[in-house]
């Protein structure tokens, strides 16, 4: 079946796309564009012309350029972006640092970034074909979006796209490990027509959403992560999947209708992204009030590993005093900062508590904690001894099927019946 075909076939799925979200007028986009001899020769120019597409000329080649503006007050899921603003602003007042921290920031230095391919893998065989990508620009949100009308046009795509940048900050979704390297890899091929690629901070928001919501999401997708988290509902979207094969029925038959779809997925993808970094701001800054108590356990997990230990204790002891899970895994938290302060004592009463409170892998760390603590510390081998056979139980009950840490724990016990045995011995003389 032909790829004509089986778009045909999937025309009832890509209808609708094409309609723009509500947003402001589109703004005539400013480019110093030279007036090569083909601008009439655009195929369907007028049909891209209504949907807010206009061609950048570059001597005798061209691409494609849309934009679309938002109020700040337009809404993007659960958030406004005017949200967003808000968000820059409290981490310019934080004390915390932190990895997405956008302190000495102002909220035009953001810059919101997403491609789309014609593959998923790396090299010099996988062409971006869109470069799409939004800021704030006084009280709009401008988003704009650089489409490769054929393979050859790539001198004219970054040459467009490179002019005007002027950011301090990438915000991506996995944009570290796929979209700016694929940039990189596009851009070297003609570094010699192009401005050179900018310095960028980066904001890779996929890390951050895994860190937080693994505990209860099978996959970290966007569009996952949108539906589940961020209140977003895409309503006939584009699956990712058939972008690329949409794109080359687009080469070949010079018409749009496939690719506004596209650029409808790929512009929420990225409105996602600002939806997310705030909504990312506000749970790490304790402003979200429908923070779950296991989300900011692992707030406090994410800071403690950063050396944020202050910060994450705040939030450890709040969880703490609660009876559910979290408060465990809060407690037992706790228990390591303190042993890390050498603060032997309220280490082990915390290890003590989450020991003798539940059968589970936190209570199975915390019976060998407190063993360590009543063996190197105490002196007290019986206790150790003790608590090392309830780990032992609780691992046969939990099944966790760890050989090597099985091993060790028997090993172990075997130590400690030695000691317990000589000071037996030894009482007895």
């Amino acid at each position: 079946m032909s790829v004509k075909n089986k778009l045909n076939r999937l025309k009832s799925h890509i209808s609708g796309t094409n309609q723009p979200l509500k947003a402001g007028n589109n703004s005539e986009i400013s480019r110093e564009q030279n007036t090569g001899e083909n601008q009439t020769d655009i195929p369907f120019l007028d049909q891209w012309t209504k949907e807010g597409v206009k061609p950048y000329f570059l001597d005798n080649d061209f691409c494609l350029i849309r934009e679309v503006r938002y109020p700040l007050n337009q809404h993007h899921g659960h958030y406004q972006f005017s949200d967003f603003i808000k968000a820059v602003e409290v981490w310019n007042k934080a004390t915390i640092s932190h990895p997405l921290s956008a302190k000495g920031h102002s909220p035009e230095e953001l810059f919101f970034f997403d491609t789309e391919t014609t593959g998923l893998g790396g090299g010099t065989g996988n062409t971006i074909f869109l470069l799409g990508y939004a800021s704030v620009q006084g009280t709009e949100i401008v988003l704009r979006q650089h489409i490769l009308p054929h393979p050859g046009a790539e001198v004219a795509l970054y040459k467009s796209f490179l002019e005007s940048v002027n950011y301090k900050t990438l915000v991506t979704y996995n944009g570290k490990s796929f979209d700016w390297p694929q940039v990189k890899t596009r851009h070297t091929l003609v570094r010699e027509h192009v401005p050179k690629l900018p310095s960028f901070g980066h904001f890779d928001l996929y890390h951050a959403s895994r860190r937080l919501w693994k505990h209860k999401l099978e996959k970290m997708k966007l569009s996952i992560v949108e539906k589940e988290v961020l209140g977003v509902e895409r309503v006939n979207d584009i699956p990712g999947y058939l972008a690329p094969m949409i794109y080359f029925d687009y080469v070949e038959s010079k018409q749009p209708e496939g690719m506004l779809g596209i650029l409808k997925h790929n512009e929420i993808d990225i409105l996602s992204l600002i939806s997310l970094y705030v909504h990312l701001t506000f749970q790490l800054c304790g402003l979200d009030k429908e923070r779950t108590r296991i989300e900011s356990f692992e707030v406090g997990r994410w800071l403690a590993s950063i050396g944020e230990r202050e910060e994450a204790d705040k939030v450890f002891e709040l969880l703490a005093l609660g009876k559910d899970s979290a408060s465990n895994s809060a407690r037992l938290a706790l228990a390591y900062s303190k042993k890390k302060e050498l603060n032997w004592e309220k280490a082990l009463e915390l290890f003590l508590e989450v020991a003798d409170s539940e059968t589970s892998s936190d209570s199975l760390k915390a019976c060998i904690e407190a063993a360590k603590i009543y063996e190197h510390k105490e002196k007290n081998y019986q206790f150790a001894l003790s608590y090392c056979r309830k780990a032992d139980a609780i691992d046969l009950v939990i099944k966790s099927d760890n050989k090597s840490f099985r091993n060790e724990l028997q090993k172990r016990i075997l130590r400690l019946e030695k000691k317990q045995m000589n000071i037996s011995r030894n009482e007895r003389l």
